[in-house]
């Protein structure tokens, strides 16, 4: 499979291909063996595939400790990276969560890696503390936004709409016909906050400074017209949920679109997986769009940049990371992972998903990343993300709050966390 011919990558290319060779010609001089850590909500096919690879190609045997998810994950890192226990190899989130880390005290800096330039500025933005890069892509990035049943859009001559006005006239139509114009999953509360945190391309068209503002605690949303907007289009999908959306969860989400018993559902682009873990191909009946902006030109997808793999830099075996961390990212290793996990949208470094992408990623995803119609959610653009999200989009999801109450209590939220993060 041949990376995509974007000039800007060409020359990185052609240094990440003079560098492979030295990479395998080590692997013929000694045998290497790394430690890496992981969450256990990865699944273990991909990077087992990868990792058999690079013990053939590069002489690097890796060991490999699982973690938990969540908060407890959370510890876990931070425990072990303080008390200098950390291995090798250290896979975690990007963003607000790595910035935390304090990575300058533990991670190798890659900023000079020639696989560095190769990244989009999505991730290198991600993944990089005061300019310098710390990461690279464990896999592709994901994406908020509104998947559909293409079969229920054919059956009501239904068009991909390119503003929300557009979006409210087709629930409205399904919403009369008797459909379930809209897939609430609000029994598990964390689904609730996904059409707020997918609308952050069009604050930004608005607002380019936001995150700044936001951080700096000059922009607010209650008083950020911009930013207002996202609690008011959350608010104005309540009439078109499932009459149990109350109770249904992610799972029964995930059958109910698949199914055709819902048209929409506003979600994370990793309930593909889900879907086609359970239905096969038939995840193609499903298509995908971005929160819709209030014009055409606001309207772009808002992306989750994939979590990275850190290296230890407090260990002798620097050199040795760094060229598992570069050949992982090769043409050669990411074929190998896709072909045990298909990815959830496009590669970071222009790699040219396969045929058997998902319909949503290869077609529906990759021409707003062709278009550079992007822009990263907003945790990933600053440090400063309240722990009552969650809850505060569910109760005005749900009608029991305005959008202007929802949006009020959210800027008290993160004023808490901002004073917790130690930000003036």
């Amino acid at each position: 499979m041949k990376r995509k011919q974007v000039t800007a990558l060409f020359l990185a290319a052609a240094m990440v291909a003079v560098s492979l060779p030295a990479m395998e010609a080590k692997a013929a001089d000694e045998e290497v063996t790394l430690t890496m850590l992981i969450d256990n909500g990865t699944e273990p096919d991909g990077y087992e595939a990868v990792l058999a690879l690079a013990e053939e190609k590069l002489g690097i045997h890796v060991d490999v400790e699982v973690r938990p998810g969540g908060d407890e994950g959370d510890n876990i890192v931070k425990t072990r990276l303080a008390s200098g226990d950390m291995a090798d190899l250290c896979i975690y989130n990007s963003g607000s969560l790595l910035s935390a880390l304090n990575p300058s005290e533990y991670f190798i800096d890659m900023t000079d890696s020639p696989v560095a330039s190769t990244f989009d500025e999505a991730f290198t933005r991600a993944a990089s503390v005061d300019g310098v890069l710390y990461g690279v892509p464990f896999g592709s990035s994901s994406a908020g936004g509104v998947m559909y049943n293409k079969e229920v859009y054919e059956k009501y001559n239904l068009e991909v709409p390119e503003t929300w006005d557009e979006f409210i006239a087709n629930c409205d139509v399904l919403k009369e016909a008797g459909e379930n114009a809209l897939i609430g999953s609000f029994g598990e509360s964390w689904t609730a906050q996904v059409p707020y945190l997918a609308d952050n391309y069009a604050v930004l068209q608005k607002e380019p400074d936001f995150p700044e503002g936001f951080t700096a605690g000059t922009k607010k949303y209650a008083t950020s017209e911009a930013g207002l907007r996202s609690w008011e289009k959350l608010a104005e999908t309540h009439p078109y949920y499932n009459k149990d959306y109350l109770a249904t969860n992610y799972n029964d989400a995930c059958d109910m679109l698949v199914n055709g018993e819902g048209a929409h559902y506003i979600m994370l682009t990793m309930a593909l997986r889900n879907i086609y873990s359970l239905y096969g191909d038939d995840v193609n009946k499903i298509g995908f769009f971005p929160i819709p902006g209030d014009t055409p030109e606001e309207t772009g997808l808002t992306v989750w940049a994939s979590g990275a793999i850190y290296g230890n830099k407090n260990t002798g075996k620097v050199d040795d990371i760094k060229r598992f961390m570069e050949f992982w990212v090769s043409d050669e290793a990411i074929d190998a992972y896709v072909a045990k996990v298909l990815p959830d949208g496009p590669y970071h470094n222009g790699y040219q998903l396969p045929d058997t992408a998902y319909d949503a990623v290869k077609v529906d995803m990759q021409k707003y990343f062709d278009e550079g119609k992007t822009a990263l959610a907003l945790e990933f653009l600053t440090p400063v993300k309240g722990a009552n999200c969650p809850a505060i989009c569910q109760e005005l999801g749900s009608g029991q709050t305005t959008p202007e109450e929802a949006a009020k209590a959210y800027d008290e939220d993160c004023k808490k966390q901002a004073v917790q993060l130690g930000l003036n």
